[in-house]
């Protein structure tokens, strides 16, 4: 009889948490979908305070929304502990570590920068966007060899970008490598004629 008591209250708890669950899925979506529309009016104070009424420390979604909306409202201290705060919950996923790229490099601080890159080729090595973009912070400190690495990565993969054709021209340009950077210089005019700093390029070589 004890267990059909417990069984039965278990059951009428069950239900009532899943309502109140049910209940709590809703009213975050509801919040979701007000602050999609503030942000589409550039309201984002308000876009920020819709979501923070839901607040809830342990979802990577909200986190990682009010670390955008923070980013693009120019609070940017508040934009990277809510990126940080969602890399801690699912530190596996790599859009919550791009997305602290944006605030810390607004900030000035390019460690951090730098170590999201770090992180985000560790988990996915053939990324293109961070392969690039590390490897413009490796070519503007001089690591000309570095970088090279990381801009051929992204030109085998996409052979017709030219940003990166372009980068991966000039890094070996610094590296003496005039041969192959005047190769590269020209596929890029073949991408995007009149490119001037393939141009460019092909004058120092001259």
């Amino acid at each position: 009889m004890e267990f059909i008591r417990k069984s039965i209250v278990l059951a009428v708890f069950t239900i009532i948490m899943t309502g109140l669950q049910a209940q709590n899925t809703e009213k975050v979506q509801e919040a979701f979908i007000d602050s999609y529309s503030c942000e589409t009016n550039a309201n984002y104070t308000d876009a920020i305070n819709i979501l923070k009424n839901v607040y809830d420390p342990a979802s990577y979604h909200i986190n990682t929304r009010l670390g955008w909306l923070c980013y693009i409202s120019g609070q940017f201290t508040e934009s990277a502990a809510y990126y940080q705060k969602a890399i801690e919950l699912k530190p596996y996923a790599i859009e919550a570590r791009f997305g602290l790229t944006y605030p810390a490099s607004s900030m000035g601080n390019w460690a951090q920068v730098k170590n999201q890159y770090i992180k985000i080729l560790e988990l996915d090595p053939q990324n293109t966007k961070a392969n690039y973009y590390f490897g413009l912070m490796l070519y503007e400190s001089g690591d000309y060899g570095l970088a090279a690495k990381h801009f051929e990565k992204v030109v085998n993969l996409f052979p017709f970008d030219s940003k990166s054709v372009l980068m991966f021209g000039w890094a070996n340009f610094q590296l003496g490598k005039t041969r192959e950077a005047e190769v590269l210089f020209r596929e890029v005019l073949i991408i995007e004629p009149n490119n001037e700093s393939a141009l460019e390029g092909l004058e120092l070589i001259k």
